[in-house]
């Protein structure tokens, strides 16, 4: 593994905390104007991607941060967003917030544990046993800490981390917030019943 790449992959990770303004203005402003925020956002990005999809527009800085595979589609970023808005317009609150920030976190613990320590791979994926554990792990106390309700953190976490180990022909942006916020809706709703 060379230095650039982990200094890339770094980078990439680095905006996620972006996402961190979304659980804020979601925290302390509301459902509604995150979503109208978002759905702006989706906008424009989508407009963005249009440009550098059909025409082969560069955006200077953020070219460098596509992979290799996300220079000929959409890039994660428009799944990052698309897979927050579903996860507040569906979600309750506590789990949306977890969902986003499993996203950001859980995923971040995967990529780099995964750069620098990953020696066991996972069959038939391109994972490391040590980046989903670190995915596991990342979730597990995320989900604790927000829901305060462990065996729904459990079950949340287990959900992100299989989804993201072996759902590869989905991006992981949409796919956990979707899958593992579905999951914990499910299980709050069994609880409560």
């Amino acid at each position: 593994m060379t230095t650039s790449i982990l200094f890339k992959e770094l980078l990439r990770k680095g905006i996620h905390f972006l996402s961190l303004i979304i659980v804020l203005i979601y925290a302390y402003l509301g459902k509604q104007i995150i979503l109208n925020l978002l759905s702006l956002y989706l906008a424009f990005i989508l407009l963005i991607e249009h440009f550098r999809l059909s025409k082969g527009i560069k955006i200077p800085f953020f070219d460098f941060l596509f992979r290799d595979k996300e220079r000929a589609c959409i890039g994660g970023h428009v799944f990052f967003v698309i897979g927050s808005l579903i996860a507040i317009g569906v979600y309750s609150k506590e789990v949306a917030i977890t969902s986003i920030l499993l996203i950001t976190f859980g995923d971040m613990a995967a990529s780099l544990v995964g750069i620098t320590l990953g020696k066991t791979y996972i069959k038939d994926t391109n994972k490391s046993l040590e980046g989903s554990a670190a995915e596991f792990f990342t979730d597990l106390v995320i989900g604790s800490v927000i829901l305060k309700n462990l065996p729904v953190a459990f079950v949340m976490a287990f959900v992100a981390t299989l989804t993201e180990t072996f759902l590869s022909g989905i991006d992981d942006n949409l796919s956990i917030p979707v899958f593992a916020g579905l999951s914990a809706e499910l299980m709050l709703l069994t609880i409560y019943l």
